[in-house]
């Protein structure tokens, strides 16, 4: 494996810098730098400015309006963006439901909904957890009884992260019960304006509306909106669900967040030196350096073993609990750098328009709101006691 960029990909990452340089607007990249608040707006403002340039859908194919990059320079972007603080994508149109229609959809599910995913007049949510069935997905109980052409659906999902702004969501549903429980689900997709639908806020501990219960009685969902075939939702939803996995690796997030952790701790002061001089402290941020640029590289390989095509399988899960363990420790850090700043937070200081006076300084206001909030990285997606049996299957055997 040759860890150094070709130099066609050293000019990619060229091109990439002078498009941030000039396109990515200045007040949303400090939102992101500063860890404030996104609006629904920044996000379509971005996406916008990425559909115009053709870099919004970086792993479809071109024939659906794709760049089709490689994954060298996919992960370039990801490494780029995060360095210039550009947004992430919201991924449940472009990056989770999109590759399950590309591959398992309908011509006309295709034609229909790919275009408005880019040009975002779709904005998509994901229904998969429900109260009783998250890293135990299998056991969902949200049902789907065919009647004619359509399916009458009631159940309930949680923990749907913007669903508030979504027009679309994306759901598993089980179409069958008297077979296993992972060969009876099925993936719909759903319009989230459908009579019957009701979007509940869960206000989360540090104080965002991220979060929502979704519930659903009597919902008609015509039966062309099926993706693929009744029954096998479940092979869909691996598929996906390693596309989210291996996205919440986070290398780009955490190397970001790890510069504003030795910023935070240069500024803060202990027995008259800098936190960062501190020798128990600094070793702890060395270690989590080097657990990063070691996770980096195991990223790099993987790429590199997929360079040719197909997909991650296992890889995605120990990128996954790797990644999201990084991450928070770095917000364990950044939590014990500001020290007694860390208790009190008022909420309106993550608005960047926020003019009234800061506990302690406005570069650790978002520091515990952040802590908080990244607890659930370990949990989505899977947990990582549940990844951890997938690699023990799957690549060990066991």
């Amino acid at each position: 494996m040759n860890l150094n960029y070709t130099t066609e990909e050293l000019a990619f990452r060229d091109e990439v810098r002078a498009f941030l340089d000039e396109k990515l607007p200045g007040d949303i990249s400090a939102k992101v730098k500063g860890f404030r608040r996104l609006s629904k707006e920044d996000h379509q403002r971005w996406q916008k400015i990425l559909s115009e340039q053709g870099w919004y859908a970086t792993h479809w194919p071109e024939e659906y309006g794709g760049v089709n990059w490689s994954p060298v320079q996919k992960h370039i972007w990801d490494e780029e963006s995060s360095r210039y603080g550009a947004p992430r994508s919201v991924p449940f149109g472009v990056n989770m439901v999109a590759p399950v229609i590309i591959k398992f959809g309908t011509e006309e599910q295709k034609q229909r909904y790919l275009p408005r995913i880019l040009s975002g007049e779709d904005w998509w949510c994901q229904g998969y957890s429900e109260p009783g069935a998250g890293s135990d997905l299998a056991s969902l109980k949200t049902r789907a009884v065919r009647e004619g052409d359509h399916y009458i659906v009631n159940g309930q999902k949680t923990w749907t992260t913007l669903g508030q702004h979504a027009n679309m969501i994306f759901c598993l549903v089980r179409t069958n019960t008297e077979v296993k429980a992972q060969e009876g689900i099925s993936f719909l997709l759903i319009d989230m304006n459908t009579p019957g639908i009701t979007v509940r806020p869960i206000i989360t501990l540090d104080g965002e509306h991220e979060v929502n219960e979704v519930f659903f009685e009597d919902v008609k969902v015509p039966v062309e909106n099926l993706v693929g075939e009744e029954d096998k939702g479940w092979t869909y939803a691996k598929y996906l669900l390693t596309y989210e996995r291996t996205g919440l690796a986070g290398i780009g997030i955490s190397k970001a967040a790890l510069q504003h952790l030795k910023e935070l701790a240069t500024r803060r002061i202990k027995n008259g030196r800098p936190l960062i001089e501190d020798p128990s402290f600094s070793q702890r941020i060395a270690q989590v350096e080097i657990d990063l640029m070691a996770a980096g590289i195991s990223n790099l390989r993987i790429i590199a073993s997929v360079e040719g095509g197909g997909m991650p399988g296992a890889e995605s899960s120990m990128l996954k609990v790797r990644g999201t363990e990084i991450r928070q420790t770095i917000n364990d850090l950044a939590r014990r750098a500001i020290g007694p700043y860390a208790i009190p937070f008022v909420e309106e200081e993550l608005n960047l328009d926020y003019e009234g006076d800061f506990l302690s300084d406005e570069n650790a206001a978002p520091v515990t709101p952040q802590y908080f909030n990244n607890r659930k990285l370990s949990i989505f997606g899977g947990s990582n006691e549940i990844q951890k049996n997938i690699v023990s299957k799957m690549i060990l055997g066991l």
